[in-house]
């Protein structure tokens, strides 16, 4: 027989489509699948021996924030390589409003910074996605990306952080940019509608975005304006925005923030379900944990962010904004998502800050204890040092996370945001926890199941034909796992450990994780809609 450049033999197939797992060898011949069948007598210049184990597409972790990881100093390569050693292989990037691009040459200089520092990588901002694509191209990707065009960047792109309405001329620079982004390679639009300036845009300016996403047929993914109490209304405009916008709607990492809202899951879910009956294209992703993760200054009011991070800084600065600033947080609003008022300082973290890394994995009020100032007052001392302070925020409850993510439209997205310090755990563990906690050991849903909700689920959603399941002529994408012991070992504490019985990963049809170790094969490359 024809020999195969990789054949992986004698593991279960858990092909992505939810089918029942399989006995067969997959053999792999110039990066795609060529054969699903008994490979026994075949000859290959490697073999990869997955008895035992569990051969599976690789996960396509749906809701990234990778866009620059690739660009990171070398130092952080654990970093750089905690998706791919938990088996993913394809990451959907620009979520939550924020991608590199694109930028207007006006404000390239103002957002350069902003978004290097945002997204921790060595690279600031492109005035367009195909500037984007040729510059990461140029860094060894670990693994595939599936990059979005985030709403907040087009905003800021062309009038900045200005809190108030695009003229009419603005708007349509924001829909050409947008549309160009898409005829590049853009796999759909995302926004960040709690954060500046994705925050100070109405409903119609995103619905006029969404209609340019519509008519190329990408999705529209949104980190809606709330969260918590307002989180009705919030759906309602996530599907009107699909509806007018003729465009699939991905609610992104849906949870219910603060303890006067547990248990509201089932009346969100109710909502997402009569929509989805009544033939709105809506599906939800979501992650395995109880935290969430953003940045610090996404507490305070938009107000406050309103003119970037130079403006904060002078509005924390100031005495009497202060304390205006400190009775609304503490006060809450109706008008934007207050996290804090819901769960109290002393359920903040910090995660990252480059001021003042001796705090990192400390509550806000063990900070305040050793600054000896008022827990509020602490926070603000951390974003004059460093705006950019990255905060993991204890609010939601377990009982929500299980029953979100059993739903069957719904799919596994990390929401990791790579940056040093002491970053959220879901970085290196989401997807072994969703397979070694919630399906196997407490049995939420089957083991293909959960490989349905990693694969053919987000590949459906965002157009990646060519990956999401394990079939002749697809791309060989790929990881072999232990389906007994595979689980996640990240902590808060300790959060970039990576998961144990993940044995295998292949990308492109190279061999990038063998024995659980990184082989330092680089075979990913940006994607573009098939």
């Amino acid at each position: 027989m024809t020999a195969f450049d990789v054949v992986i033999r004698g593991g279960e197939v858990v092909d992505g489509t939810g089918a029942a797992r399989r006995a067969a060898d997959v053999g792999i011949r110039g990066g795609g699948v060529e054969v699903v069948d008994d490979l026994s007598g075949a000859d290959a210049a490697e073999v990869i021996d997955a008895t035992g184990k569990v051969v599976a597409p690789g996960f396509i972790d749906v809701h990234a924030h990778t866009d620059l990881t690739a660009s990171m100093p070398d130092k952080y390569g654990t970093i750089k390589t905690a998706s791919l050693l938990q088996g993913v292989t394809t990451e959907v990037c620009g979520n939550c409003g924020f991608t590199p691009f694109p930028l207007e040459p006006s404000r390239r200089e103002e957002f350069k910074g902003f978004l290097s520092g945002l997204f921790a990588g060595q690279r600031g901002g492109f005035a367009t996605f195909a500037e984007y694509r040729e510059a990461i191209g140029e860094f060894d990707l670990a693994v595939n990306l599936a990059p979005l065009v985030g709403h907040g960047s087009l905003r800021a792109g062309v009038m900045g952080m200005e809190d108030r309405p695009p003229s009419e001329d603005e708007l349509a620079r924001m829909e050409a940019a947008a549309d160009r982004c898409f005829e590049e390679g853009a796999f759909g639009l995302s926004s960040g509608l709690i954060y500046p300036p994705g925050v100070y845009g109405q409903t119609e300016e995103v619905i006029a975005l969404a209609k340019v996403a519509g008519r190329h047929g990408r999705p529209y993914a949104t980190h809606m304006r709330d969260e918590a109490d307002r989180i009705v209304a919030a759906i309602e405009e996530a599907l009107r925005i699909g509806r007018e916008g003729n465009t699939g709607v991905e609610i992104s990492h849906h949870k219910l923030a603060g303890r006067n809202n547990w248990g509201r899951s089932e009346e969100t879910l109710g909502m997402i379900e009569r929509a989805r009956d009544s033939g709105v294209d809506v599906t939800i992703d979501v992650y395995p944990y109880t935290a969430g993760s953003t940045y610090l200054a996404a507490a305070l009011p938009p107000w406050v962010n309103a003119g970037g991070a130079p403006a904060l800084v002078e509005r924390l600065r100031d005495p009497d904004t202060r304390r205006r600033i400190d009775k609304e947080v503490e006060a809450g609003s109706d008008e934007w998502q207050s996290l804090v008022d819901k769960v109290g300082w002393e359920s903040v973290v910090i995660a990252t800050t480059s001021a003042h890394p001796e705090f990192e994995g400390k509550s806000i009020v063990q900070v305040a204890e050793a600054m000896a100032v008022a827990p509020f007052d602490a926070a603000c001392q951390l974003l004059v040092a460093d705006p950019k302070v990255l905060m993991i925020i204890h609010m939601m409850d377990e009982a929500d996370v299980q029953r979100i993510m059993a739903a069957p439209y719904a799919m596994i997205g990390s929401d990791g945001v790579p940056t040093p310090g002491k970053p959220h755990p879901r970085i290196a563990g989401c997807f072994a926890r969703v397979l070694g906690h919630y399906s196997r050991e407490i049995n939420l849903f089957p083991l293909e199941e959960a490989v349905r909700k990693m694969t053919s689920l987000p590949a459906g959603r965002f157009g990646l034909k060519d990956r999401g399941t394990i079939a002749r002529g697809k791309i060989a994408d790929l990881v072999v796992f232990a389906p007994t012991t595979v689980i996640d070992r990240a902590t808060y504490d300790d959060p970039l450990v990576p998961p144990a019985g993940v044995d295998a990963v292949v990308v492109g049809g190279k061999v990038a994780v063998r024995g659980g170790a990184d082989t330092g094969v680089r075979s990913g490359r940006v994607l573009s809609p098939a």
